[in-house]
């Protein structure tokens, strides 16, 4: 199981928007609003890379109105 967090930048205005996506894709585990210098924290679980890569490149990324991501795998 590889699993990671993905920081997201959203437009203004987009978060609940942004939020509702999320929260119905496969492997988004958690979402949450969030202050600071980004406005989504997501928490993903994959089977595999190619999965985590999938989910994050093809699904999120490409979500309208989000403005950019940073994503952390996470080590156990």
């Amino acid at each position: 199981m590889v699993k990671a967090f993905v920081l997201i930048n959203a437009e203004t205005g987009a978060e609940d928007e942004i939020l509702s996506a999320l929260r119905k894709m496969k492997g988004v585990k958690e979402v949450y609003f969030v202050f600071g210098a980004y406005d989504i924290v997501t928490k993903i679980e994959a089977d595999s890379m190619t999965e985590l890569k999938e989910v994050t490149i093809r699904n999120i990324r490409r979500l309208d109105r989000v403005r950019s991501t940073l994503t952390m795998i996470a080590m156990e």
